[in-house]
């Protein structure tokens, strides 16, 4: 399972771009709405209270983070906790205002504007802001805690390649030592390599013992009608 932990960065580059992008704009949209008389009351921008630093900051730096976890990591276990940030993130903006009241919290604001801009605020700024978020969140999320068919094979087949580093493996025999004492036996010593003999002319070497001769004793050739003498070097015996 090892393997299968390494995911492309590239699985989660559209869901950490997107989340990253929302995470932004709940977090400043509270503070540069009234810019565009697009905002909740005070009307006033950069206007920080404890409120809007709960409900809107919180779960906006929750959203980023989470966002640019699912972005730039390529572990699977990793980009699943980035996953499950902003998951919460993007819950908080949904509950958060609702569940307000128990710390008797002021809330913030009302939304400014006719009936239309005020549902459009409503949605920008905490309830649609806050479902989108959970929706990206979540599809990053099955992404990578399923394993595809082409990661588990690329997995079975490095596994297969790489040795265990468990198994151990044969050690080679210790050669053995030579015996330096008084009665060591001799050690065997390997066998010299012999070249290969070639089919070579040689001379055939002079004769030796009694009988002998050397090249400069051989008789003078004959002469017709002379007849040698038993005895004589040379002659016939």
């Amino acid at each position: 399972m090892t393997g299968t932990m390494r995911v492309p960065r590239s699985r989660g580059a559209l869901s950490g771009v997107l989340l990253l992008l929302l995470g932004l704009w709940g977090g400043l949209v509270p503070f540069a709405g009234p810019y565009a008389d697009f905002a909740f009351t005070p009307d006033e921008p950069w206007h920080v209270t404890g409120d809007r630093l709960l409900l809107s900051v919180a779960p906006a730096v929750a959203t980023v983070l989470g966002g640019l976890i699912v972005l730039a990591v390529a572990h699977r276990a990793v980009a699943v906790l980035g996953a499950w940030l902003a998951v919460l993130g993007g819950a908080w903006f949904v509950v958060g205002g609702p569940l307000s009241v128990l710390w008797d919290a002021r809330g913030v604001g009302a939304p400014l504007g006719g009936e239309g801009r005020r549902v459009a605020e409503e949605l920008t700024f905490f309830t649609g802001l806050g479902a989108a978020v959970v929706f990206l969140g979540a599809l990053a999320l099955g992404r990578f805690t399923v394993v595809g068919v082409r990661e588990a094979r690329t997995a079975e087949e490095a596994h297969d390649v790489a040795p265990d580093p468990g198994e151990e493996r044969p050690a080679a025999p210790p050669e053995p030592e030579p015996h330096t004492g008084p009665h060591a036996e001799p050690h065997a010593e390997t066998p010299a390599r012999r070249e290969p003999v070639t089919a070579t002319t040689r001379p055939m070497p002079h004769p030796r013992g009694r009988y002998a001769r050397r090249p400069d004793e051989v008789p003078p050739p004959a002469l017709p009608g002379d007849q040698r003498v038993a005895g004589e070097r040379g002659g016939a015996t």
